[in-house]
Formats: C-alpha cells, structure tokens, sequence
C-alpha cells in the first residue's frame, strides 16, 4: 500500500486533532506545518486588518514562511492537507507548504476547519495551485467532528484502511 500523509497547519488546534484523527484512521503519518513564526492571539485577529493574517489573506502572493520539511515527500502518493479556512480560503502558510514539493501525480485530499465557510474555493484554488495532481473530494469539518464522521468521510470518497 501507498504511504499516505497527513499534513496540516493548525492555528488554534482545533485542525490538529482532526488531522490525528485522520491520521489513525488512515494509517497515515502525520505533519504539522509550521510557521517559521508562530501565530499570536494578536495575529489572527481577523476584525483587526492590521492583524498578521489580514495582511497576509489580503495579499494573494504572500507565501509565510514554512519552518520544517517533509523527508521523503516522494515516498507519499496520497496527501490529507488540513487547515482552518480563513476568508473562505486556505491561509497562505498551505500554497508556501505545496509549493515548496513536486506534487505531480500524487493525490490530495483537503480537510479544513472552519466556524461555517465551506471548503469548496479553497479546493478551486489548491487545484490551481498544484495543476497535475489529483483531488479528491475534500470537507470542511467541524471541530467536534468524531472519529466516525472522519471514517464516514472516507469511505465516501474511497479511501478506508
């Protein structure tokens, strides 16, 4: 079997438990994205457009440092990439991260947290972002999302352990 990755960047740890979760649902490793500079309570304040975040959301060629790299990203063929949705879409430190990879061939499958915003412009923009990938159909989760709903998920799109 293909060895599957779950990578994610999680700004509160809300995407972190989920991507855990994903994780051992899967038999996939896991990767936290991290910022090469941590988010403060201050950056991610979003009604502040001064705010780390604001700026960055508000410019689409912002690419926030990513401060770790995965070993051996060609031995992954299918890839979970997790993340809050900010302004309906994946926060820059995501397209920093795939872009730093070449992804040709591989698949990815999006997961994202998020208080109400779908994940279907942040998908649109991840698949512009990685052209010759393949995606499968990815979900917004809600932070109390079990361990079932995520097994649900995945058999749904075709991917169970």
């Amino acid at each position: 079997m293909s060895k599957i990755l779950v990578a994610y960047f999680s700004a509160t740890g809300e995407t972190a438990r989920l991507a855990k979760n994903i994780a051992a649902a899967t038999g996939g490793e896991i990767f936290e994205i991290k910022p090469v500079e941590p988010y403060s309570h201050e950056d991610l304040n979003w009604h502040d457009k001064r705010s780390r975040s604001s700026v960055e959301m508000a410019d689409k060629r912002s690419r926030p440092p990513v401060a770790n790299r995965v070993g051996d990203m060609a031995s992954y063929k299918l890839l979970f990439i997790g993340f809050p949705i900010w302004w309906y879409e994946a926060p820059h430190i995501i397209y920093s991260f795939l872009e730093n990879y070449n992804l040709a061939g591989k698949t990815i499958v999006p997961f994202a947290t998020s208080e109400g915003s779908g994940i279907a412009q942040a998908q649109e923009a991840m698949q512009r972002c990685c052209p010759r990938t393949r995606f499968l159909p990815g979900r917004r989760l809600d932070s109390w999302a079990t361990y079932s709903d995520i097994k649900d998920w995945l058999v749904n799109i075709g991917i169970s352990k």
